[in-house]
């Protein structure tokens, strides 16, 4: 709980839980406008249409209180492969803009990667690649989360701590990893992460992401 001073009388009001409640019918306009809904970006970076690591993006993204979730689709910012020369001779593509410009609105950004013969897939790579061409830093200093599933019991580990070891390179404030093995076993759409051990480890890493996200001192 915070404690703002706000009414020209001394009345007093608090931010709790995220939330502004005026202890009279006093407004403070001042602060109140600052107050501002954080946003999430969250996405997975598998082109597939029955996506699993989309599915763990978008239910993780809905578990950060008060919050705005954008939720991407990859395939909706499908471009030609990057190249040198092709960026040369026709410029970086619109869509790849768009995408950079949605992070840069963002206040964090949630990834779960799909794991392609033990590195990113190749839908994803070409997004990030057109995107880096865009401005610097790529991730524009989010806060991030990252995180990977794979049917198998590894749960994408490789292509996970790859991403965990670069994204730091590349202007993402990595606040936390996590990686959801045997994804058919561990996750429903209805509960998400079904198995204990599991959701609590999850429960931890997002609770580190979201208060990093939540800056409730800039609300006053």
């Amino acid at each position: 709980m915070v404690l703002c001073q706000g009414d020209p009388k001394g009345s007093p009001f608090f931010v709790k839980n995220k939330t502004i409640t005026f202890t009279n019918t006093y407004v403070c306009t001042y602060i109140v406008k600052t107050f501002k809904m954080k946003k999430i970006l969250a996405f997975g970076t598998s082109n597939s249409k029955s996506s699993i690591n989309q599915k763990l993006a978008t239910w993780s993204a809905n578990q950060v209180d008060n919050v705005e979730v954008t939720i991407l689709d990859i395939n909706d910012y499908e471009m030609p492969i990057f190249s040198v020369d092709r960026e040369q001779e026709t410029g970086i593509p619109e869509k790849a803009i768009e995408f950079k410009k949605l992070i840069e609105e963002s206040d964090g950004l949630i990834l779960s990667f799909a794991e392609y013969n033990g590195s990113f897939t190749s839908a994803f790579k070409n997004i990030f690649d057109w995107i880096s061409r865009v401005s610097k830093p790529i991730w524009s200093n989010k806060p991030t989360l990252l995180m990977a599933t794979s049917p198998g019991p590894r749960g994408g580990l490789t292509v996970l701590s790859s991403a965990e070891k670069t994204f730091p390179y590349q202007g993402a404030d990595v606040v936390g990893t996590f990686c959801l093995p045997s994804f058919n076993s561990n996750f429903s759409v209805e509960e998400g992460i079904t198995n204990d051990e599991l959701r609590q480890s999850f429960l931890e890493v997002l609770g580190s992401f979201e208060s990093k996200v939540h800056r409730l001192e800039e609300a006053v």
